[in-house]
């Protein structure tokens, strides 16, 4: 069977064609994110950008991530956590019998709020294939970062915490953006300054002024408090996780922002493990596994 993986997000859609041992044969990425495909569209969309791949009669794509929201190709109910691969396998929702299938989400509650994510628990499941840590802390980086906690390899909880938005909104629409540039390069010092200042007990609210009284009195230039700002609100971030136990911490996205948080949980002496677009591609991987397996009893 040819399994096609396919991450549908917001402002983007990829995707990649996997033979029978995961690997990646090949890759493709398009501007399609659900919020340019109109209702009842993205049945076309979809055809245009992988129709060539799914043109074999054994082909089968999972599809993971926005494309299962209210917003997206169809609503994919979410999965309580907690859940491992044979609970998304059980839900996944058929879009074609047996060809096309959306991963649901997890959805997660606490004191009667209810989190949710969609699409991150496919990269969680591949990073637990890829690394061999079946018990830990997942991070993923993003606009909405999520923080998820497994126990033998199922996710058992976790939390969203808004930082990337707060962090745009903050250098690019508030009073800070007239003292910063939100497009400077990292500078290392300034943010592991910032980092380093959200441990003070002040709160997020007072520390955020900082970078721009920094600015009025020259301690900093523009380019430093971007990466100054960021490491106040990572480092918020950090002071608000039961990280005492944690071991060693997965984090999985892009390497701009991870590195970031390789940086700020190294301050505080825990050791990480990084992982990109692979993490995805292993996790598809590994529900069509399961679902082999099931067809086989």
């Amino acid at each position: 069977m040819s399994l096609v993986a396919v991450d549908w997000g917001t402002s983007s859609l990829r995707g990649a064609l996997l033979d029978d041992a995961g690997n990646v044969l090949e890759e493709k990425t398009a501007p399609r994110g659900i919020l340019t495909v109109a209702a009842g569209e993205f049945a076309a969309v979809f055809e245009s950008v992988f129709g060539p791949w799914m043109q074999r009669p054994d082909s089968l794509c999972l599809i993971s991530g926005m494309a299962g929201s209210r917003q997206g190709w169809v609503e994919a109910p979410y999965e309580t956590c907690p859940a491992g691969l044979p609970d998304l396998a059980r839900r996944l929702h058929w879009i074609e019998a047996d060809r096309i299938a959306i991963v649901p989400g997890l959805c997660d509650e606490r004191d009667g709020v209810p989190d949710v994510m969609r699409g991150e628990e496919v990269q969680i499941f591949g990073a637990i294939q890829l690394t061999g840590i079946a018990t830990g802390t997942f991070v993923l980086p993003g606009t909405h970062n999520k923080w998820a906690t497994v126990r033998d390899g199922r996710v058992t909880g976790f939390r969203t915490c808004m930082t990337g938005e707060l962090y745009a909104l903050l250098s690019r629409h508030s009073i800070l953006a007239r003292t910063l540039d939100a497009d400077a390069p990292p500078d290392e010092p300034a943010f592991l300054r910032g980092v380093a200042c959200a441990a003070n007990g002040e709160g997020l609210l007072h520390n955020a002024f900082g970078a721009r009284t920094l600015g009025l009195f020259e301690r900093l230039s523009a380019p430093a408090l971007a990466s100054y700002l960021s490491g106040v609100l990572i480092g918020e971030e950090l002071r608000t996780q039961p990280l005492q136990d944690a071991g060693d911490v997965v984090l999985i996205g892009a390497p701009a922002l991870t590195a970031r948080y390789v940086l700020a949980l190294n301050t505080i002496g825990i050791d990480t493990r990084v992982l990109g677009s692979q993490a995805t591609w292993a996790g598809a991987h590994a529900l069509h596994q399961v679902l082999q397996d099931r067809r086989h009893l």
